[in-house]
């Protein structure tokens, strides 16, 4: 006899039990809600794509290290997907003469990255990807960050939860042709950077001294023997500025800002949590003018962030705002005391569902008590037998199983009371 399956999943991905799968769903409505409040439209697409997608302006760590890539039967190398913006570069190129600009569009699912499995990553894992495309740097910058802010904010958190450290590609980029890189050094120094804080800072300034003799972050830190980055500075400085102004008084400058990604062209940001027992970034995004450009015709300007499911749930759990995730249990219990009793209380169960009420009706035969025994394992609050006698008589007897109280209804009582008590 062989053995058995394991019950265990794949490393690094997750099983979602009801329960679990109810509060992902209510973490993700909520943004849906906000979203949706500003006028954003939700896309989908399918997880598997062309590798070649990635490999034109991804992060070639994403691409080398981190992909699920494989040959399929007609020998085509397919990916799944490890994030969301370049599937949606594809899609608004392959309709771009059709589509109503600006386009503000979000979509969640799930993605995969080949990863080691640890706090706040994971090798599946469900994000959020907002997107504002057709509008050139200014207020559509402005706007997807206080986005990403309001978000946060819909959670309950406070601006002192978290702090959002924002940076410039071009500032980047000038820094770098100070210090006397161009081309591929700067890819390198920019891959780099976006692992520096997870460097010890003497690894760091190994690693950056065989790529450049300037360290391009002191010429930013000093931009006085470089006017371009002078400039750029204080462009960024100006909009920075400006945020206080729109409600978000936690955006901070932070030069070691610059995100994996290849496609980046101007404004980057990560968010922050500012508890020191997660003390890390919980998402990011920016600006990425020239993506659209792979497919072929004019660029098409583009802002952005993805914000993921791990990340912020470590968030909501740091800071105490998981409760409002909880998801409305059934308000009521319709026990039967006999199998012929089921056909009528599934009846009046439709009845009160049609009034807004959560109606879960016993379908076994076990007796009356195990039936309450068994409501309070699942959490209902309320139970009542419905048989032969509460048809005949249009009442029943309410029972709030916390207290024991029990309390005579008319059939029409019961949705005011439920609702009353939600």
């Amino acid at each position: 006899m062989s053995e058995p399956l394991s019950t265990d999943s794949y490393k690094g991905v997750r099983d979602f039990y009801p329960a679990d799968w109810a509060r992902m769903e209510a973490m993700f409505m909520r943004i849906r809600e906000t979203l949706r409040l500003s006028g954003y439209e939700e896309y989908n697409a399918s997880p598997l794509e062309r590798s070649e997608l990635y490999e034109a302006k991804t992060s070639e760590e994403i691409v080398t290290d981190q992909t699920y890539t494989f040959t399929d039967r007609g020998d085509r190398s397919v990916t799944l997907r490890p994030e969301m913006t370049p599937t949606l570069a594809r899609m608004v190129a392959g309709k771009r003469r059709e589509l109503a600009y600006p386009l503000r569009w979000f979509s969640i699912g799930n993605r995969f990255r080949y990863e080691r499995p640890q706090k706040g990553r994971l090798r599946e894992f469900y994000q959020a990807d907002i997107d504002l495309i057709g509008l050139p740097e200014g207020e559509a910058d402005i706007e997807v960050v206080q986005l990403a802010a309001t978000i946060l904010k819909s959670f309950g958190a406070a601006e002192t939860d978290f702090i959002i450290r924002m940076n410039s590609r071009p500032l980047l980029n000038a820094a770098c042709a100070a210090a006397g890189l161009n081309g591929e050094s700067i890819r390198q120094y920019l891959h780099l950077l976006d692992k520096k804080s997870k460097m010890p800072a003497k690894d760091f300034a190994t690693a950056s001294g065989t790529i450049s003799k300037i360290d391009p972050l002191s010429i930013i830190d000093d931009p006085s023997t470089a006017p371009e980055v002078a400039i750029e500075k204080q462009r960024l400085f100006d909009r920075i500025a400006t945020f206080a102004a729109r409600d978000v008084n936690n955006v901070v400058f932070d030069s070691s800002i610059t995100r994996g990604f290849d496609y980046y062209t101007g404004m980057v940001f990560e968010v922050y949590d500012t508890n020191p027992v997660n003390s890390r970034a919980i998402f990011g995004g920016g600006r990425y003018d020239g993506l659209v450009t792979l497919f072929g015709g004019d660029p098409i300007p583009a802002v952005g962030f993805a914000l993921g499911d791990v990340t912020l749930s470590d968030f909501l759990e740091t800071h105490s705002l998981t409760s409002k995730l909880d998801t409305p249990k059934p308000q009521l219990y319709l026990g039967t005391p006999l199998p012929s009793d089921v056909e009528a209380a599934q009846m009046f169960a439709h009845t009160l569902r049609a009034q807004n009420c959560r109606i879960f009706v016993n379908l076994t035969e076990r007796s009356l008590g195990d039936q309450i025994k068994d409501a309070v394992r699942r959490g209902i609050p309320y139970f009542a037998a419905y048989g032969a006698n509460e048809v005949a008589d249009q009442i029943v007897r309410l029972k709030t199983l916390a207290t024991g109280e029990e309390t005579t209804l008319s059939l029409p009582e019961i949705p005011a009371r439920l609702n009353s008590s939600n």
